[in-house]
């Protein structure tokens, strides 16, 4: 007889061996893991079976809601079987054995059948059948017995948890969205439950803890598995919401397997579909997919941001669309207990963008400054690389609470952990890294000391805010006329719309609009012309015409009378220039037309006067425009006077442009500078792999 779970799982892993051929081994599992569960709850429902075929029959007429309350009373469980077969008599009738497991399956009531069916088995039985496998298949489970008298709920769990394990690790790749490796699920769990030891130990408490990207349930399961050794009398309730099918599937098999309430686990988006939207939880884990966009779900995010604003979960701001991780957190947030319910506590998986992707004002900023400023985020612990199945990245545990310990108040502790494992002997997919329990020991230990030291640093919350301060110049220009300048005019939107109309074309309103138009331009470049410097040689047709080279000269200034100066360095006085040859040509011009004339005119000159508005204030120029982060713990005019006006000493601070901002870039605080290798010890190897070199082709050549 098998004695431990371990051999059970064994045993079941190698019943496997009979998909060969027609399946992959990644492909194992979607035969597997149904199987497991059917043939487990085919045991657990045996004792009541032939008693529930006779309730069935006296209360099928009184309708479904009656029928589940008798059924499930008989069963002492919140589900029920009403098909006439059994493993045993599924063995007995290998012709019809196809047939008779679909009938055994739409037999279970409707709450475990909905999680079964979820599992998409039912179109691998027939390719079972096909290959004449499906009747070995069943004939091999019918020789373990899952009964709840040989295999308690606990064990059953822990050999359903270690196929799953089995199973995704086979599949590597696509493992990495739905299984989170258990020794980061661990460290997690321990960082989350560690400073509620003490109260998680008294007699009979109960607590609760949800997942809203729960996969196949790894973080619930292991989060059991730290209550019940830390308290055996204790109880944990689990809840969890999945949109991948599969995944929801083992997940609700899990909880079925184990007798815990399966309406706990709900199959949807979680941001479309909260199904615990009024539920609020003592603690949540999440390991949410790196980088996925939340674009399918847009409509109904937005429309919650915009209307219900933090009344809803997503006050504080939205991602940019390629990354919802952030929105994850949010709403994990959102089902926080009250400090005077308790609070909450959760950690969550994150890869480096949340930390510093978005400058202040943008989505990520405002999400990170709102959770910074409510004073939630306790820690970030940085992990090794290469720990996950389908990325090698770097990833970062977030630990956020509304109910700091009073010494971690106002305060934000980094605990670097990238250098706390130990290589794997066999890498699975991209997973070559492993925190054993001594590593995950030092880690937890160092985040429960609260001591600054090598791998520790501790922070105010305000010390990772900045203001993002907008550094004006002003607008210099000099303005002339000349042929470069004058084609420039000609090019711009503004002087060319003249000729067009918003009429419909073809019509004679919109012919005498755009001729009209054309008239202006005319005008425009004539009265020009009259300021244009000799050289100036007019575009065909509509242009200035050339000026003789015998233009009379002004006895002041040397230029052709009537003409602009070759370089006017004051916009005032050139537009003043400008506007009294227009009126004596009759010209009126709109402001928005006349700025787009002296724009075209100009070009930027350090030399020239400041440009100026109507209160005689400096206008400035954007492309001098630039932007300063200052450490909201610094005073924005000091650093000004230290770090820009001893280069540009005409800046100033548009201080209505000014946003705050939060980012941490963890690497900083933790980078060890190492000095690059003596050259002398470099151009040493280089002659030395010269040398080798050498003598290499002077073999070849001998």
């Amino acid at each position: 007889m098998m004695n431990n779970f371990n051999e059970k799982a064994g045993f079941i892993w190698s019943v496997a061996d009979l998909l060969r051929g027609p399946y992959r081994p990644n492909q194992y599992k979607d035969v597997m893991l149904p199987l497991t569960v059917l043939r487990r709850l085919d045991c657990v429902l045996e004792p009541t079976r032939e008693k529930v075929l006779e309730e069935k029959e006296k209360w099928e007429s009184k309708g479904k809601g009656v029928l589940d309350a008798k059924l499930e009373r008989i069963t002492r469980l919140p589900f029920y079987n009403t098909s006439r077969y059994t493993f045993g008599k599924l063995k007995g009738d290998p012709d019809n054995i196809a047939a008779n497991l679909i009938n055994y399956i739409k037999g279970f009531s409707s709450s475990a059948r909905e999680i079964i069916e979820h599992f998409g088995f039912e179109e691998h039985i027939a390719k079972l059948d096909k290959a004449d496998r499906l009747y070995l298949v069943v004939s091999r489970f019918c020789e373990i017995d899952l009964h709840p008298d040989v295999v308690s709920n606990i064990e059953m769990g822990y050999i359903f948890e270690e196929l799953v394990r089995k199973f995704n690790e086979a599949s590597n790749e696509e493992a990495g969205d739905h299984f989170t490796p258990r020794e980061v699920i661990r460290l997690m769990v321990d960082l989350i439950f560690m400073p509620d030891d003490d109260v998680l130990c008294t007699p009979g408490i109960i607590k609760t803890l949800f997942d809203p990207a729960c996969g196949t349930g790894g973080m619930l399961s292991v989060s059991e598995d730290y209550m019940r050794e830390l308290n055996p009398d204790a109880r944990l309730e689990v809840f969890g919401q999945d949109y991948n099918a599969q995944a929801y599937a083992v997940c609700g098999s899990d909880m079925l397997i184990k007798g815990q309430n399966i309406d706990h686990i709900a199959f949807g988006d979680s941001f479309t579909d909260d199904y615990f939207a009024r539920k609020k939880f003592d603690y949540m884990l999440a390991n949410p997919p790196f980088g996925v966009e939340w674009k399918p779900e847009k409509d109904v995010i937005l429309s919650e941001h915009e209307e219900q604003g933090f009344g809803g979960r997503f006050g504080a701001g939205l991602p940019r669309i390629n990354d919802g991780s952030l929105l994850f957190l949010q709403h994990m947030i959102s089902k926080m207990k009250s400090v005077s319910e308790g609070g909450t506590r959760l950690a969550i998986v994150f890869n480096g963008s949340p930390l510093f992707t978005g400058s202040a004002g943008s989505g990520e900023s405002e999400i990170r400054r709102w959770i910074i400023e409510n004073d939630w985020l306790e820690a970030i612990v940085a992990l090794p690389d290469q720990l996950f199945y389908n990325t090698g990245i770097y990833t970062y545990l977030w630990i956020v609470t509304n109910r700091k310990q009073r010494a971690r108040k106002g305060k934000i502790q980094l605990v670097n952990g990238v250098g706390f494992f130990k290589k794997m002997r066999k890498s699975l997919g991209n997973k070559r890294n492993e925190i054993c329990e001594d590593r995950r020991n030092d880690i937890s230990r160092r985040y429960g000391t609260f001591i600054e030291e090598e791998h520790v640093r501790i922070f105010d919350n305000d010390d990772f805010g900045y203001r993002r301060i907008t550094v004006e110049r002003p607008l210099r220009l000099n303005f002339a006329v000349n042929r470069e300048r004058l084609e420039r005019l000609q090019q711009a939107p503004a002087f060319q719309k003249l000729a067009t109309s918003k009429k419909r074309k073809d019509t004679e309103a919109a012919k005498a609009e755009i001729a009209e138009g054309q008239a202006l331009q005319r005008a425009i470049l004539r009265a020009l012309d009259d300021l244009a410097s000799p050289a100036v040689v007019a575009p065909k047709g509509t242009g200035p015409r050339a000026r003789p080279d015998n233009t009379s000269q002004s006895p002041d200034t040397g230029q052709p009378q009537g003409l602009a100066p070759a370089n006017m360095r004051n916009r005032e006085a050139f537009a003043e220039m400008i506007k009294a040859r227009f009126n004596k040509a009759g010209i009126k011009t709109p402001a928005a037309l006349f700025k787009a004339i002296l724009m075209a005119l100009s070009e930027r000159d350090e030399t020239a006067d400041v440009c100026t508005d109507a209160r005689g204030n400096p206008e400035p120029d954007p492309e001098l425009r630039d932007y300063e982060n200052v450490p909201l713990k610094e005073d924005i005019d000091e650093y000004m006077q230290r770090e820009v006006r001893p280069h540009v000493p005409d800046a100033w601070v548009d201080k209505s442009k000014t946003k705050t901002g939060y980012e941490i870039n963890f690497n900083r605080y933790f980078y060890k500078y190492e000095p690059p290798r003596p050259l002398e010890e470099i151009e040493g190897d280089l002659q030395q792999i010269e040398s080798e070199i050498a003598t290499m082709l002077a073999e070849v050549t001998k």
